[in-house]
């Protein structure tokens, strides 16, 4: 007999009751890790900038997948790289739509 939309709602809700701290804890060391690695890249290469959240992201993904081999962790290298690559340049770009509105306006000319 087929489950209820209700029956499917209230299993689907108890299966992420029983995953939340898996995934938080997850979370958590991938969070730790990034944080630690952007860290270390800011002390090493002496810059504020955008490749720093880049290189942390590759460098957490490889680790975070290094027992899987060095061709996977490779590929999660490269893969959380660009996933951080695309967050930084969404940044860039939103901060850059809302700073229009912030310039200052030139005055208008007078006309003689």
């Amino acid at each position: 007999m087929p489950m209820s939309q209700g029956e499917r709602f209230v299993g689907a809700i108890s299966s992420m009751k029983a995953r939340a701290p898996v995934t938080g804890g997850n979370f958590g060391v991938w969070g730790g890790m990034f944080s630690t690695f952007d860290c270390a890249v800011k002390g090493w290469r002496q810059k504020e900038d955008a490749w720093n959240a880049i290189i942390s992201g590759f460098m957490t993904g490889g680790c975070l997948a290094l027992r899987s081999g060095p061709k996977s962790a490779f590929g999660s290298a490269v893969a959380c790289g660009i996933l951080l690559g695309v967050f930084e340049g969404v940044g860039v770009l939103l901060s850059r739509v809302f700073s229009e509105g912030q310039r200052p306006q030139m005055a208008p000319r007078e006309s003689s």
